[in-house]
């Protein structure tokens, strides 16, 4: 049935001779007809692949019927020599069998050559069984992997008689038999322990029997589930085995010497473990969905090469060389290819990956494309002489062969900081066992080394992530997401001259290319999660604003005083020394012990908690219906499982709901495995398996389909799985990745646009479309009038004239374009280069940047360059290097051109009047005076405006436009160049044209502006608001930082979450579905619930800052959400949820499960609020008190329209209690009064309280002994967004508070101390109010 799950074992091949070959070779040997022993070809003996039991081959059985053997027919099975009939090992002769089933996609023939990659050569003593694996392509690229035993059998004179050996005649010869077990999934350990236990069955029977017991050893694999990914742990042990029996009763009975740890809201791993005798064989699940299962050893590279040695090889992979592995033993070519494969995670190699080539292959490392292969080392000089750009990897030497220009080095930050990790490692296991006792157990022993190594893999992860993420750090700076762009060029200009070599390489690489593809999918995975935490606080500040990118005065220092510093932090940007230790910068250690790293490895390992699972005894015999009571008897048990693991413990339920599912579909449940799945959404929507889901959806009979209709939740799942598939297939994300060129023709706006925020110049259109008319302005025929010095001057500056022809479009011709742009990059070249004295860092703050320098002018304190930064101007005097400041923006007074004599000539100068000092500071600019004026005086207008509406943007904007202008001047011929720079003077013109007035109530309780889209193209409607307190006592190591935190739900579907301590942000965006977010609750510090418009609520971890829980009940969209509180002390916390529909759901917030449910009758459902013991519900209609049962106790219908308007609507409702007061307040969207209706007496009318200039409220909040009450009216055909402070004593309005520039649509308190207010799209910025 299609969507059924495979188990651990794909297909298990016995290669080796036929007996009656086997039987001629001996006679002729012992006849003197052959003297040497030959190379024998192989070929298939036995082929066993699952089902192994179906319901119809044991009806048949019970008819009489002959069963189906195991062995294929040899004139029909692929990969078998010369069409000879095939004959299993235990048989006597070449007779064939029945057909079976095999896994299409599974060729035997390369199969049959790497079980004997040497070859298969008949042995004249006995020799030890040998192990090695392999790795499996199909054509479309899908890999299974295998592990191959090869074993000696004694060849007996007279063939074996039905297996048994006869004891006439002595054994001389031993002849080479293969099993292989194939796999989808890279257990290489376990297929290992589970060859070795079915050797240690084999061999004491001889060949009794062979065929069954491997037979019957596959069907066992084949029973194994693949244990999810994720953290639980899964054992299996026999009823017989030591202390097992005295907890077999208990599902949960933990495994030996693995503590087990039930803190609340940890993860689980969840791994299988399961008895072959003698052994337990242990299954490891992946990390994630998008991270293989880690089976192997990953130190063992180490323990081959040194670090450098290593980082070769990486960077062999990463440029995408042809790489040849060397060994003399098979079993290390594919391990340690695969760990090298592990090391560049979440980096995917596409390409030809073949790590072992038997000598029939050896002809493919001739292939032109790139690979990676390995071969035996014999080879090797035949393989070198062949051709001279392959990377020659000989492992058992540990040495790395390439030409010696053709391979670069990894980056010299990234490559010192993984060098000093890895010297970090305790990678001898013997010092673990120094301290410990002899063991006598062995299961006991291997338990414990499997610990220790499962320690030592996530250190070793932990370090080659690091490393991964400190070479590919700033590529998401140089990436445009609207246009999904790459600026191929600038990212290679930031970089170091000695690592550009390897970045070029690296660039052009296909492997690169999926890593952008995944980028611009805004793809979750290890590389986004470690390049999240490990961001600094400074750039998490840089990244709330658009300016160019500059070196702070504090990396200025650094390099001051530490030239080689300066290149680490260029490198890894802010990747941290200790990742377990608290963020902070690289120039703070560096501060601490110049250039000196600990001799750490990262990322805290702490013991991971495990969680064990016993699964039933193998069904004996291996027939359908005791395979189906094997089935059932799991069910039980996990059943068990679930119902006695805390509901809090999310994670642990939704591994064994996963599980569970597994088991119920391949019992032929579906049912009952689509009501697991869909509790998936509950606990852990990451596993959700969807292509699992969307078979069983697909393969349901009739009957099924019907049943399901008649149970909601699966009904529900149904549709959205289908949903979800028809949206998947209909609109695939495989758009590529282009790279940013300059353009070659003519540009209209909306091209010029493109093509700019494609550069990453900027990405403000309004600035934009500035620019485009400063760079196509044409001056007037006339020209400009000059009327005398000054007062010409300060007309270029408020004055342009160009040439718009009627009916014609403004096109930009490329040539310009390029001009502009080349200069602006050469800027930011240059500004990287720039060095300040100390006298002038001690003087400057930690975060400024020098943006423009002057050549060397004349001024009234001597000569000198003038630098600008964002906060000041200041002089660099000459000769002896020192600090004169010239002035801060903010004490700007007056900004005017002059002249200053100079012999015969009037030099053209500046003049700068500031309130801190008393002389006018003058400066000789010469020809760039126009375009100094023009700068300051912007800067001047926009640190204005940024302290009159405490908003830092403003400032960053105005040096954005500052240094656009700088670009335009000098791309632009002089004659009209400072006409065009003028367009560009956004804020002064605004203060000229419509000063922008702010009153002195709102300039004292407006303490700052944060703006959520600062990296969009244009600004978002702030939809929703949610303040989370902190937590004390939380460290960076438990996943969290402790800090309060504000969540800002934007109208594109997506959240920012800002660090409410700094106002940094602190997640650029958590994308929840494509739907809008309506509105968010904090249920507990761990949990934000969000309700959206496709009908989900989604639960985000405020750790992690990821959604693994959706509520998807409601059919409508969420609308409102509200926090019940505990009535008892142990009583279950409520939530309640309202969706536009007018249903009203109550939610169980430690399950998840819908304790009632009921539907309203009204228009449009907007909020739900709990007040007391009953729920009152706003719609836009009415507003009702409803019990918690459903039943409508009061209802308030809207206010009745006026003479010819339209009916009002409410928009929200506050319930106000305060000593003796008991109120309900309603607003209307479309009216600007409050209604307020006291509760203790329902009978009187409500009271109405007008709210002055407002035609309409959108929110209300409670703060202290206030409502604070958001709204808007319009004037000039414009909307203002408007607060007031409503007393709520006196009904009086007590404040009006005006910033916004649209609609206020969100309001929030923090603490009682703060109030956020959100704008509409036309502002989307959020305001902090101070509250009194």
């Amino acid at each position: 049935m299609a969507g059924i799950p495979s188990g651990l074992l794909e297909a298990c091949v016995v290669v080796g001779v036929a007996s009656c070959k086997l039987q001629e070779l001996y006679q002729s040997l012992l006849q003197g007809r052959v003297q040497e022993l030959p190379l024998l070809e192989a070929e298939v003996l036995q082929v066993h692949a699952p089902p192994f039991v179906t319901k119809e081959t044991t009806e048949t059985k019970g008819q009489g019927q002959r069963r189906r053997s195991f062995v294929k027919k040899k004139q029909e099975r692929p990969g078998t020599a010369n069409g000879e009939a095939a004959r299993g090992v235990s048989g006597g002769g070449c007779t064939a069998t029945e057909d079976i089933s095999f896994p299409k996609d599974l060729d035997l023939k390369p199969l049959i050559q790497l079980c004997f990659p040497g070859g298969l050569q008949i042995a004249s003593e006995q020799r030890d069984d040998s192990y090695h694996y392999l790795v499996l392509t199909d054509v479309n690229g899908n890999r299974t992997h295998a592990a191959v035993v090869q074993y000696y059998w004694p060849i007996q004179d007279g063939g074996q008689q039905n297996g048994l050996r006869s004891p006439s005649m002595p054994c001389r010869l031993y002849a080479p038999y293969g099993i292989c077990v194939v796999s989808k999934y890279p257990y290489y350990n376990a297929l290992r322990d589970c060859l070795s236990c079915l050797m240690t069955q084999l061999k004491p029977c001889w060949m009794v029997n062979f065929e069954e017991r491997v037979k019957e050893f596959s069907a066992k694999l084949a029973l194994v589930p693949i244990p999810p990914p994720g953290r639980l742990h899964v054992y299996r042990l026999k009823k017989d085995q030591g202390q097992v029996s005295r907890h077999s009763s208990d599902p949960l009975w933990p495994v030996k010497c693995l503590p087990e740890r039930s803190q609340s809201g940890i993860n689980y791993w969840l791994s299988e473990v399961f008895s072959l005798r003698p052994l337990q064989v242990w299954l490891p699940p992946r990390e994630d969905k998008d991270r293989p299962a880690v089976d192997l050893d990953l130190h063992l590279p180490f323990l081959c090469f040194r670090p450098r040695q290593l980082l070769q090889i990486v960077t062999s992979l990463l440029t995408e060389q042809r790489v040849v592995l060397f060994s003399c033993d098979w079993s290390r070519l594919t391990l340690l290819a695969e760990c090298l494969l592990h090391f560049i995670h979440p980096l995917e190699f596409h390409h030809t990956y073949v790590p072992v080539l038997s000598h029939q292959m050896l002809d493919y490392v001739m292939a032109p494309t790139t690979y990676l292969m390995g071969c035996h080392l014999h080879h090797f000089d035949e393989v070198a002489a062949e051709t001279d750009d392959l990377i020659l990897v000989n492992i058992d030497h540990g040495t790395v062969w390439s030409a010696p220009s053709n391979l670069p080095e990894v980056p010299l930050a990234a490559r010192k900081c993984f060098i000093t990790r890895v010297q970090g490692l305790q990678m001898n296991y013997d010092l673990e066992l120094c301290r410990l006792g002899a063991g006598t157990d062995v299961n006991n022993q291997r338990a414990k080394r499997r610990v220790w190594q499962s320690e030592l893999n996530t250190q070793i992860q932990n370090i080659t992530l690091e490393l991964i993420v400190n070479i590919f750090r700033d590529v998401h700076d140089h990436l445009n997401d609207e246009h999904r762009v790459f600026n191929n060029d600038e990212f290679l200009r930031s970089r170091e001259p000695e690592d550009q070599m390897f970045y070029k390489k690296v660039l052009d690489t296909h492997i690169f290319h999926s890593f952008l593809k995944d980028r611009l999918n805004k793809k979750i995975d290890a590389f986004t999660r470690m390049e999240l935490s490990t961001r600094t606080d400074a750039y998490r500040l840089r990244s709330m604003t658009e300016s160019p990118r500059r070196p702070t005065m504090k990396e200025m220092a650094c390099k001051h005083t530490n030239p080689e510093s300066s290149q680490i932090r260029s490198g890894v940007g802010s990747s941290l020394p200790n990742l377990g230790e608290g963020v902070r910068t690289l120039m703070e250690t560096l501060g601490h012990s110049s250039l000196k790293m600990q001799m750490d490895t990262g990322l805290p390992t702490p013991r991971k908690p495990i969680r064990s699972f016993k699964l039933p005894e193998f069904p004996i015999p291996l027939s359908y219906h005791h395979v189906q009571n094997y089935y059932q008897d799991m069910i039980s048990l996990l059943g068990k499982a679930i119902s006695a693991v805390s509901p809090d413990d999310a994670s642990l339920l939704a591994r064994y709901h996963y599980l569970r599912g597994l088991v119920n579909s391949v019992a032929g449940k579906s049912l009952d495995a689509l009501e697991d799945f869909q509790y998936l959404y509950k606990t852990d929507a990451h596993i959700f398996p969807g292509e699992l889901v969307n078979g069983l959806v697909n393969s349901l009979q009739a009957g099924e389909r019907a049943q399901a209709d008649r149970r909601p939740e699966i009904k529900c799942l149904i549709s959205r799985v289908t949903r979800d598939h028809k949206r998947e297939r209909t609109s695939p994300d495989d758009r590529g990745v282009k790279r940013f060129q300059l353009p070659k023709k003519h540009m209209h706006l909306e091209d010029f646009v493109r093509h700019v925020q494609e550069s990453g110049i900027v990405k403000d259109l309004g600035t934009i479309h500035r620019l485009f008319e400063a760079l196509t302005v044409e001056c007037g025929k006339s020209g400009p009038v000059w009327q005398g010095d000054d007062s010409a001057l300060t007309a270029s500056s408020q004055s342009v004239f160009y040439l718009n022809l009627e009916g014609q479009q403004k096109q930009l011709d490329p040539e310009t374009f390029r001009v502009f742009y080349t200069f602006w990059k050469d800027t930011e070249a240059d500004a990287q280069e720039v060095t300040l004295p100390a006298s002038a860092l001690q003087h400057l703050e930690a975060n400024e940047c020098v943006f423009k320098l002057s050549s060397s002018v004349k001024t009234s304190h001597g000569v000198g360059k003038i630098a600008m930064t964002q906060r000041r101007l200041f002089l660099l005097t000459g000769g002896r290097p020192g600090y004169v400041e010239v002035t801060k923006y903010r004490d700007i007074e007056e900004v005017k051109i002059s002249s200053s004599p100079f012999l015969l000539l009037r030099i053209p100068s500046l003049k700068i009047k500031t309130s801190l000092r008393k002389e006018t500071f003058e400066i000789n600019l010469k020809s760039d005076v126009d375009l100094w004026h023009l700068m300051i005086k912007e800067m001047w207008a926009g640190r204005k405006m940024a302290d009159d509406h405490k908003d830092p943007q403003y400032m960053q904007q105005a040096l954005t436009n500052a240094l656009l202008m700088d670009a335009v001047f000098a791309c632009l011929p002089s004659q009209k160049a400072i006409y065009a720079a003028a367009k560009l003077a956004h804020f002064d013109r605004m203060k000229l044209e419509v000063p922008m007035m702010v009153s002195k109530t709102t300039s004292e309780t407006l303490k700052h502006k944060i703006n959520p889209s600062v990296e969009r193209t244009s600004p978002q409607a702030v939809e929703v608001l949610l303040y989370t307190p902190g937590q004390l006592g939380v460290s960076s190591d438990s996943g969290g930082d402790g800090n309060p935190k504000l969540w800002c739900a934007l109208s594109d579907g997506k959240v920012a979450v800002f660090d409410a301590a700094s106002w940094s942000l602190q997640q650029n965006q958590v994308q929840l579905g494509a739907s809008r977010v309506n509105c968010m609750l904090g249920v507990d510090q761990q949990q934000v619930w969000l309700g959206s418009e496709d009908s989900v609520i989604y639960i985000v971890c405020t750790q992690s800052m990821t959604c693994n829980q959706q509520l998807t009940e409601h059919r409508g969209q969420v609308t409102g959400l509200a926090l019940g509180e505990r009535g008892v002390k142990y009583s279950p916390k409520l939530a309640y949820s309202c969706s536009a529909e007018g249903t009203v759901i109550t939610w169980d917030v430690s399950t998840l499960q819908v304790r009632k449910s009921f539907r309203l009758s009204c228009d449009h459902l907007q909020s739900v609020k709990l007040y007391g013991r009953v729920l009152w519900c706003c719609a836009k209609d009415c507003i009702m008190e409803v019990s918690k049962n459903g039943t409508v106790n009061h209802k308030v219908p809207a206010p009745a329209p006026l003479l010819g308007s339209s009916p009002s609507a409410f928009s929200c409702l506050l319930l106000y209690q305060e000593l003796q007061r008991e109120q309900l307040w309603m607003a209307c969207v479309d009216s600007g009064d409050l209604l307020v209706w006291d509760l203790r007496d329902p009978n009187q009318p409500y009271q109405k309280i007008h709210l002055p200039d407002c035609v309409g409220v959108t929110c209300l909040i409670k703060v202290k002994n206030q409502v604070w009450v958001g709204g808007f009216d319009r004037s000039l055909a414009k909307t203002r967004g408007k607060i007031y402070v409503v007393c709520t004593q006196w009904l009086t309005v007590e404040k009006e508070l005006v910033s916004h520039t649209d609609c206020v649509q969100a309001l929030c308190s923090a603490e009682d101390r703060y109030v956020l207010s959100g704008a509409s799209h036309n502002d989307g910025k959020i305001a902090i109010w101070k509250v009194e």
